[in-house]
């Protein structure tokens, strides 16, 4: 019984980790014309494949901790940049969401 606690308690303290991490991401709302430009060893996406794209594709967000040097270069102009919990909303609109 013990060792249930403890795993629970890890298990725990790893999800509130994560969440903190999630949190403290930007995220980042980019023209899909710019996805040639996107380095994705710079964030937390791994190809074009695993990026969220708006329902009209003309649009994806990625997220990262640190800003990429194709944004601080000037080499991709963000249309938008927000937090963790303005992102969500983003995502529930009709533009990145069919209704289920």
């Amino acid at each position: 019984m013990m060792e249930q606690a403890l795993i629970w308690k890890k298990l725990t303290e790893q999800q509130t980790h994560l969440k903190k991490m999630q949190n403290n991401r930007t995220y980042t709302i980019l023209n899909i014309t710019d996805l040639p430009n996107v380095d994705f060893s710079q964030i937390g996406e791994t190809s074009e494949n695993t990026i969220r794209k708006s329902l009209d594709e003309t649009q994806f967000v990625i997220k990262y901790n640190t800003t990429p040097t194709f944004i601080s270069d000037g080499t991709i102009t963000p249309l938008q940049i927000l937090n963790y919990s303005e992102v969500l909303e983003l995502m529930a609109t009709n533009e990145w969401s069919t209704d289920n």
